[in-house]
């Protein structure tokens, strides 16, 4: 995780000179005062007591001779959705974005980071970020699946891709999270995300075969119950991937593996990752009759059981309900998979009902989908 960078309390007026020099070249910083949260009277009822960040009040002297108050706004961590450092640059983004649309607002003049070294950094000409990575040489688990479906049957590296998969999460989730009110995050944007169970069902378009708006419903009300049951496990916090599918898993041709994109903060709870990969094996499988008695039974089996075991189970099969929801949901949500039919998609949420409606995840259940 990376730590927020904050101005040094011994001189904070060098490095704000050092930006106003760069943004207003003909001004000149005559003073910088630390304002508080709150403008008023200390010891009232309505005194507030936090805010997101330490903002600076910088006043400016013009070449005319006249004065511009400006105000240097910083972002500190909290649990209120700004623990990532992502989470920060995204505020600062949003307001550089939007302060301009709304009448009698105030103006802004810059918009940027603060550097390790304390230099600010300005981003106002900037338009989309990028990330520049290394390439992962192999190809992708899906590859595998596909095979597998195709021929109705799994060879003997199937099973041992499967195992190592299972092996590696023990591992990567062997490393428990300390970072405060990261657990409750993580169940919170399970839920709330955009990219979790609400935003996934908004993407549901409304006459979808199989997934009509009132069964999607009824879906998310369990969630949301789910997430109360969830709260306060915060021992169950983790190291993740937090997107463990196999379009994000790569093996060469040695077997080695290599992983794209995690994602979340890399930190939530074990099950997440589990039913992420687990659920596929249901997925390919129903596409293909036949291909799960031939293969996919098999090494589904054999995930749930060397994961349970190596691990000790750790408590995953009694939260893994709205986790394997949310993955089914993606799956068949024709955004992202437009050629799953009607009855894989009906087989899938049927999986989902059944899950949250139990008071544990019973991997065996999967079996009715294939009787």
């Amino acid at each position: 995780m990376n730590a927020p960078q904050t101005l040094p309390e011994s001189d904070p007026s060098r490095q704000v000179r050092q930006l106003v020099e760069a943004v207003l070249p003909d001004a000149r910083v005559e003073d910088v005062t630390t304002l508080g949260p709150d403008g008023g009277p200390g010891n009232d009822l309505t005194e507030k007591a936090a805010g997101y960040g330490v903002p600076r009040r910088i006043t400016v002297v013009r070449p005319d001779g006249s004065t511009q108050r400006l105000v240097l706004h910083t972002s500190t961590a909290n649990a209120f959705g700004h623990d990532r450092r992502s989470d920060r640059a995204a505020e600062m983004l949003l307001a550089f974005d939007t302060f301009g649309s709304i009448p009698a607002h105030v103006e802004v003049v810059d918009v940027g980071s603060l550097t390790r070294d304390g230099r600010f950094l300005s981003l106002r000409d900037a338009g989309e970020f990028y990330l520049l990575t290394t390439y992962a040489e192999g190809d992708v688990y899906a590859a595998d699946l596909r095979r597998i479906a195709k021929e109705r049957r799994a060879r003997p590296e199937d099973r041992m891709r499967c195992e190592a998969l299972a092996k590696y999460l023990v591992a990567l989730h062997g490393a428990k999270g300390a970072q405060p009110g990261s657990y409750r995050r993580a169940v919170r944007d399970l839920v709330g995300h955009g990219e979790g169970i609400f935003g996934i069902i908004d993407g549901y378009p409304d006459d979808v075969p199989g997934a009509p708006p009132a069964r999607l419903q009824a879906i998310e009300r369990r969630c949301v119950e789910w997430r109360w049951k969830l709260r306060g496990r915060d021992q169950r916090l983790a190291r993740t991937h937090g997107d463990f599918h196999p379009f994000n898993i790569v093996f060469n041709e040695a077997s080695q593996l290599t992983l794209l994109d995690t994602s979340r903060g890399s930190q939530g709870d074990p099950a997440d990752d589990v039913t992420c990969l687990a659920i596929n094996y249901v997925f390919f499988a129903l596409g293909a009759p036949g291909a799960w008695q031939g293969g996919f039974r098999a090494l589904w089996q054999r995930f749930w059981d060397v994961y349970l075991g190596w691990s000790g189970s750790a408590g995953v099969l009694d939260v893994a309900a709205p986790f394997l929801a949310w993955r089914a949901l993606v799956l068949a949500n024709p955004g992202w998979y437009p050629a799953v039919t009607a009855s894989a998609r009906d087989a899938l949420l049927d999986l989902v009902e059944r899950t949250l409606d139990a008071p544990r995840f019973d991997p065996a259940d999967a079996e009715r989908l294939f009787a």
